[in-house]
């Protein structure tokens, strides 16, 4: 089974008319998909995301994801498929690397941009469907750092590894820190070609993002070898 899992300050009511809302609802015929939405939420996305893992079946696949997401691509499932038979945790964005100066996937300290040697696969930005998409380069490629608008991993190789999201991340940087535990683990990352639109950039910048940034360097210190 194909689970899709998000967390959203949305209610029940209000939740269909969002970007992922209505995209789920495109999907909702193919009978091997389901989705897990944490509602009107208050708790870290680590939170809600470790439940889906813990309680998700051996065969069970699970996708983790933005509610501000356009699912543009029909064909979702089947590239979901196609791209955990090739790596063990895949996204749609990334970066080759996990450079001692990076702040995101795509920015070093600054926000400047890295090179674009560094990056990989695409994705769209854009308040509708069908966005302007952004290509940072090959896809599929292997990653280090994975952009965590979208991804997606079978849920048994999760807890083979003891694989789970660290709660001191809520909404920022929880992605890079599961990136590269996960390639710590010794599993397979790297970006597919799946078509979406992100309705949002980011929130580079702010208090709690830059709080979030003092913790992520606590934990993987950039004097130390990126793993």
């Amino acid at each position: 089974m194909l689970t899709f899992v998000c967390a959203t300050r949305l209610d029940e009511e209000s939740f269909p008319h969002s970007p992922l809302g209505r995209s789920l609802e495109r999907l909702q015929a193919s009978g091997d998909t389901t989705w897990r939405i944490a509602h009107a939420n208050t708790r870290g996305l680590p939170e809600i995301y470790n439940d889906a893992i813990a309680d998700a079946g051996i065969d069970d696949t699970l996708v983790f994801l933005h509610d501000d997401v356009w699912l543009d691509d029909c064909f979702l499932p089947a590239r979901i498929e196609e791209g955990l038979a090739r790596y063990q945790l895949i996204g749609v964005a990334g970066n080759v690397d996990a450079p001692a100066d990076h702040v995101a996937w795509c920015f070093r300290e600054g926000l400047t941009w890295f090179e674009p040697e560094r990056l990989r696969g695409a994705i769209a930005h854009g308040a509708a469907p069908f966005g302007k998409v952004s290509s940072f380069g090959a896809s599929p490629a292997d990653c280090r750092l994975l952009d965590g608008v979208l991804l997606a991993a079978r849920a048994a190789a999760l807890q083979a590894h003891g694989l789970r999201f660290d709660p001191r991340f809520a909404f920022h940087f929880y992605d890079l820190d599961f990136c590269r535990t996960a390639h710590q683990a010794g599993l397979s990352l790297g970006v597919w070609p799946i078509a979406l639109t992100h309705a949002s950039s980011g929130n580079f910048g702010t208090p709690a993002w830059c709080d979030a940034l003092a913790l992520y360097r606590e934990k993987w210190p950039a004097s130390v070898a990126a793993p």
